[in-house]
């Protein structure tokens, strides 16, 4: 009789407890990161009246006879399923999709405790702490290396109030352009040079001495079609291919015929991609480059007069000047090839058709052509010295020639190069032009690929108190790839550019993504990680004590923390401006009250029925 009193008693203290879990899970309904308990029954130690026997000859076998004394509580268990995440639009809130917990410090790492509740703030010393008070533990950006190193061991993370980044000297130049390969010119620019250096070949072949008359070879290659240039040598010296030429039996090509004698002697100029001179009977030269048209229009000249000098001049027109110590006037007449009357060859006699006219020997005058084009691209970038100051620097390309195996079978293509900078900058390099000037090449294989360049870096000096001979490395790509420069027959455009430099700036906000990386973005443009929230990930997470404050810490069983960045490793990724609400699930808990009270309720029931047995038992006596 009295067990009956005791095993309801064991009820009674089991759903009081059990009561209590309830409470706290409806009492935490609205704290951030709350994960809801489970209180777990089990009956206490039975006591056997009989025990169990095997069966016997004919006898069968008879199972234990049983009272229980009983229940207990045995355990409380903390269900960690995914709360809900609710956004709040506070940068600094965190909320953990997945498995995982923040990892915070009350003293400097010495111990640590864990959280779901991601409620951070900035103290007044830039510490990331709890609204307890607790540090976020984590990574910090190293800043001489400006990387955050997620392997090292973590620490308090603190971010100084008022912070700024210091101007980084631009150290690399990044271009991804295609350069136009194909003979129809949407980029142009005229024939004037590219780069200038004392002592180079004008382009009539007399060396340069003064610094203001500094010109480049104008030895420039046609278009296929005749009618431009889209096609530069640099640094060549200008000859004279008419001289001793070879015998050309090619015809046909774009060109013109001219006299300069009124029509009584005429000769046709006509391109070819072949090699340049003039064909056995003497009546036509053929030209691939704009110094064999020059050359040859020359040699035509000093066949039919004295003293005239025919150049081309700065704006890549050819110009022809008569001495007023010629022998004769000249009665210059200029009309397109009988056989070769297309809008192509029209547009390259138009070109030609200003000189044709008198030009009298006394009046020692002079006839120019009209412009001509060269196949050209230019791209600019600003980039920034040792103090943040930003300077511009140019690049410039120009065709400068199609490559050819020793078959004869082009293989690809090369362009000039030319990087500038405005002055007072000063630049350096391989080839230096002007102390603001440097000179390269660019070189594609037969498939639009970069096959080459150079240079691949040069030196800055800005001039202006800032740190001087600033290498910067220039990057047009992988060789032999398409992953930058390119040549293919297609319209010559910039696809990008960028550089690594940067002025000074001052913090103007943080925002944090999925990985946990505190992601400052300053006033100067720039945004980099100033550091990373850690995460750890238990074995057991069940096995983890609470510590109040909505923190929990390692016990025995939980399995040691395995720390490391979000999003990896099996930890749960971050979501900033949200917070995880509790997991509670409030219909449940009140279900859950229902079922404890009706089992409190009935507890009681065996306590007030065993105690009226006891009283009639007591009555018999009387």
């Amino acid at each position: 009789m009295m067990r009956s009193l005791w095993a309801g008693v064991s009820g009674l203290q089991a759903h009081q407890i059990a009561m209590d879990v309830e409470g706290n899970n409806i009492a935490n309904v609205n704290t951030s990161g709350f994960k809801y308990s489970r209180a777990n029954f089990s009956d206490m130690l039975s006591q056997t009246a009989k025990i169990a026997t095997a069966p016997q000859g004919n006898l069968g076998g008879k199972n234990p006879m049983q009272v229980g004394l009983g229940t207990e509580v045995n355990s409380v268990t903390r269900i960690f399923s995914q709360g809900s995440v609710q956004t709040t639009g506070k940068t600094t809130d965190l909320a953990i999709q997945g498995d995982g917990f923040f990892v915070v410090s009350q003293d400097g790492g010495t111990t640590y405790k864990y959280s779901r509740n991601g409620d951070f703030v900035f103290d007044s010393d830039g510490n990331f702490v709890t609204n307890s008070g607790l540090v976020s533990q984590g990574w910090v950006r190293d800043p001489n290396t400006g990387k955050i190193d997620t392997s090292a061991p973590i620490s308090n993370i603190q971010i100084q109030p008022g912070l700024t980044t210091p101007a980084k000297a631009t150290s690399s130049v990044n271009l991804k352009a295609n350069l136009n390969t194909g003979n129809e010119i949407k980029n142009m620019s005229t024939i004037r040079p590219l780069d200038s250096t004392a002592g180079l070949n004008g382009a009539d072949g007399v060396a340069n001495t003064k610094d203001d008359e500094k010109v480049d070879d104008f030895n420039v290659l046609f278009s296929a079609d005749g009618t431009s240039f889209n096609i530069k040598a640099a640094n060549v010296t200008a000859t004279d291919n008419t001289t001793n030429p070879p015998t050309i039996t090619a015809t046909g090509g774009q060109g013109v015929e001219i006299s300069f004698d009124g029509g009584a002697t005429k000769k046709s100029f006509r391109y070819t991609d072949g090699t340049a001179g003039v064909n056995a009977a003497g009546d036509t030269y053929y030209f691939r480059t704009t110094e064999d048209f020059r050359a040859a229009l020359q040699d035509f000249a000093d066949d039919t007069s004295t003293d005239v000098k025919i150049t081309v001049n700065k704006e890549g027109k050819f110009k022809i000047d008569n001495s007023a110590n010629n022998t004769s006037d000249l009665s210059i007449q200029v009309g397109g090839l009988s056989d070769a009357q297309t809008e192509n060859n029209e547009l390259f006699t138009q070109t030609i058709s200003p000189i044709a006219g008198q030009l009298s020997k006394q009046s020692s005058g002079s006839k120019i052509t009209q412009q001509v084009n060269a196949a050209s691209h230019a791209a600019s970038i600003d980039v920034f010295d040792s103090l943040g100051s930003k300077h511009t620097v140019r690049v410039e390309y120009r065709k400068s020639g199609y490559i050819y195996d020793t078959n004869g079978t082009k293989t690809g293509v090369s362009w000039d190069m030319k990087i500038s900078v405005p002055k007072p900058g000063d630049i350096g390099g391989p080839i230096k032009d002007r102390e603001n000037e440097l000179s390269g090449q660019v070189i594609f294989n037969s498939d639009g690929s970069l096959g080459s360049y150079t240079p691949t870096s040069f030196t800055y000096t800005a001039n202006n108190g800032s740190a001087p001979n600033q290498t910067i490395l220039l990057d047009l790509g992988s060789i032999n790839k398409f992953d930058g420069m390119t040549s293919f027959d297609s319209e010559s455009n910039t696809a990008g550019i960028s550089q690594d430099g940067f002025t000074g700036g001052d913090l103007d906000g943080i925002r944090i993504d999925q990985s946990g990386t505190l992601i400052g973005s300053f006033t100067n443009g720039r945004s980099f990680g100033l550091a990373q929230v850690a995460m750890a990930k238990f074995t057991n997470n069940i096995g983890l004590e609470s510590d109040g404050g909505n923190v929990f810490v390692q016990t025995a069983n939980s399995g040691e923390p395995v720390i490391g960045k979000a999003a990896a490793g099996g930890r749960g990724f971050v979501q900033s401006s949200a917070l995880e609400m509790s997991n509670v699930d409030l219909s449940r808990s009140l279900t859950q009250l229902i079922v404890v009270q009706r089992g409190f309720q009935a507890n009681s029931k065996t306590i007030t029925t065993s105690d009226q047995m006891l009283n009639t038992l007591l009555q018999l006596k009387q």
